[in-house]
């Protein structure tokens, strides 16, 4: 992928339209040096995106990636809190499935985890595990949360940094990140409080999961200005229920998360998709939670919208009416292109023109039996067969659609 000949390459997409919780916009979007433009350059590559939607690239705000091929715990009955969880989790690692799954070289698990959010769409992913040197690769599938402050939870203090400690080496500008009350019983309902009386909450606080919160917990979380990030799917299926998200969603402090497939959904689209499906939210608040909401709670400025200055990564789909209906309506084959800093990542094979002038190598894959074309550093035979429903093909053919992109 030829970085230096994109920094160098001003790009006009024309005639889509594109969409942002706060509304839509029918001008033009200019891409220069990976970054949204401030104005139409003189000269510049034109891709005709006529009948099409232009999101921004969506922000996963909690996953651990390193689990997503290790096969979940079957569970008959809803356990009361994670830590019940975790320890059911022990004896499941002596499962033969699990252990091959573990044996697989941390650094690929990385990759494969970051491949799954980028294939749904997901562009930027807040990792809440240690860091791993595989994350700092140049070519790591997806940007990452960095500069950030993190602890594990409150009943687990062996593993990740100590809470009060790390709370306060975090600058108050950077986010702070523990999974908390992440049950439904009286263990879970106390850990607001507790952290409180820690002084770990203020405004900088991401309480990830929050499913034991009470009204009067959701008041103290508005109040000092931290935010919860919501795992819905996984919520329900370790312990049984989650989180009403409205009154965090109406005061912004409300952002999305995927957790993993140890115990959530297959991506954030299969997240988003479920949310709208279940009526919990309008597609419009959906989209901010992945998006501009995200964005705030991580403080992640130049990512999350598409205003000049920003990242250029962009979820192109066809429009099918409704705008922001039309994400949350997908899946992710129906994704027509994902664009990562100005770059083509994966698209439908008739965006072949784009990776070209983009200078970025291709190889024809099948997304859940759809065709598409692969950036080539994606498309590691060891990488690709940890992802259910994505294989390398010898052909591929562009489907009868015009994507025109020209010189003018």
């Amino acid at each position: 992928m030829n970085r230096l000949l994109q920094a160098a390459l001003d790009i006009s997409l024309c005639r889509a339209i594109t969409v942002a919780p706060a509304g839509i916009s029918h001008a033009p979007l200019p891409i220069r040096a990976a970054r949204i433009g401030a104005s139409l350059a003189a000269r510049a590559w034109r891709i005709d995106l006529r009948d099409h939607l232009i999101f921004p690239g969506l922000i996963n705000a909690h996953e651990h990636l390193h689990v997503n091929a290790v096969p979940p715990l079957p569970a008959d009955t809803p356990f009361a809190n994670s830590y019940a969880w975790i320890a059911a989790f022990q004896a499941h690692f002596a499962e033969p499935a699990v252990a091959a799954a573990l044996r697989v070289p941390k650094a690929l698990r990385m990759r494969h985890g970051a491949l799954k959010n980028l294939l749904a769409g997901v562009t930027c992913v807040a990792h809440h595990d240690p860091w791993h040197p595989a994350l700092d690769a140049l070519d790591f599938p997806v940007a990452l949360l960095r500069d950030y402050g993190w602890s594990y939870a409150l009943g687990w203090p062996g593993y990740g940094p100590p809470v009060p400690a790390s709370f306060a080496a975090t600058s108050a500008g950077r986010p702070w990140m523990i999974h908390l009350a992440e049950g439904t019983d009286a263990t879970a309902q106390a850990e607001l409080a507790q952290l409180d009386r820690l002084g770990c909450l203020a405004a900088n606080s991401v309480l990830v999961h929050g499913v034991g919160l009470r009204e009067r917990d959701i008041d103290r979380v508005i109040a000092s200005g931290a935010a919860v990030v919501w795992c819905p799917t996984s919520n329900r299926r370790l312990l049984g229920r989650t989180l009403d998200p409205r009154r965090l969603c109406a005061a912004g402090r409300l952002a999305l998360g995927s957790d993993s497939r140890l115990s959530g959904a297959r991506d954030l689209l299969d997240e988003m998709r479920d949310i709208a499906t279940r009526g919990e939210l309008a597609p419009a608040q959906i989209l901010a939670l992945a998006t501009t909401a995200a964005a705030r709670i991580l403080r992640l400025p130049g990512r999350g919208h598409l205003a000049p200055g920003a990242r250029a990564d962009l979820v192109i789909v066809e429009d099918r009416g409704g705008a922001a209906r039309s994400l949350t309506d997908l899946g992710r084959s129906d994704i027509r292109a994902v664009v990562r800093d100005g770059v083509p990542c994966i698209a439908d094979p008739d965006f072949a023109e784009w990776f070209a002038v983009a200078g970025v190598d291709t190889v024809p894959a099948l997304l859940d039996g759809r065709p598409k074309l692969l950036a080539a550093p994606l498309a590691e035979p060891d990488l690709l067969a940890l992802e259910p429903g994505l294989e390398l093909v010898a052909a591929c053919n562009a489907p009868e659609r015009e994507c025109a992109v020209e010189a003018r």
